[in-house]
C-alpha cells in the first residue's frame, strides 16, 4: 500500500455535500471559522455563500500546481486543521478505497486483503 499521493479523488468524490460535519465542528466553525460556516446550511456541507445552491465540490479543494506538464494533478485541503470529522477519518477500510478507487491500494493489496488492511491500520495510526 502506497501513502497518498494527494490524487484528490475522495475529496471530488464527496465534496458535493457526500460528508458530514458534527453539530460541535459547526458550531465551532460559526463562532471561529466564518469562512468555513459560511458554506454550511442547515447543518449541512457545502453550499454557495450567494446563491445557497449545492456545491458540486468542496469550497476548500485546492489544487496544487504542477512543476511538470507531466505530473499527474495534486490537491490540497484549504481547512485541513479544520476539516470536517468525516474527512479526518477517511479512509475507513480497504473496501472502502476499493469502491473510491483510492490511488493508495496496489494490486498486491488486491489479491491479499488480509495484509492490505494490516498495511492500512499502520498508515492511519500514523
Amino acid at each position: 500500500m502506497k501513502a497518498c499521493n494527494q490524487c484528490g479523488k475522495c475529496c471530488i468524490k464527496y465534496g458535493d455535500g457526500g460528508i458530514e460535519a458534527t453539530v460541535e465542528e459547526i458550531d465551532m466553525w460559526a463562532i471561529f471559522r466564518p469562512n468555513i460556516y459560511q458554506y454550511v446550511r442547515e447543518y449541512k456541507l457545502w453550499f454557495d455563500p450567494d446563491t445557497q445552491q449545492q456545491l458540486s465540490q468542496c469550497p476548500f479543494l485546492e489544487k496544487l500546481p504542477n512543476q511538470k506538464a507531466n505530473e499527474p494533478v495534486k490537491y490540497s485541503c484549504g481547512i485541513y486543521e479544520d476539516r470536517p470529522q468525516d474527512c479526518r477519518l477517511y479512509p475507513s477500510s480497504i473496501n472502502e478505497m476499493v469502491r473510491d478507487e483510492c490511488e493508495m491500494i496496489e494490486t498486491f493489496d488486491l489479491t491479499h486483503p488480509k495484509q492490505a488492511q494490516v498495511a492500512f491500520e499502520k498508515l492511519i495510526d500514523h
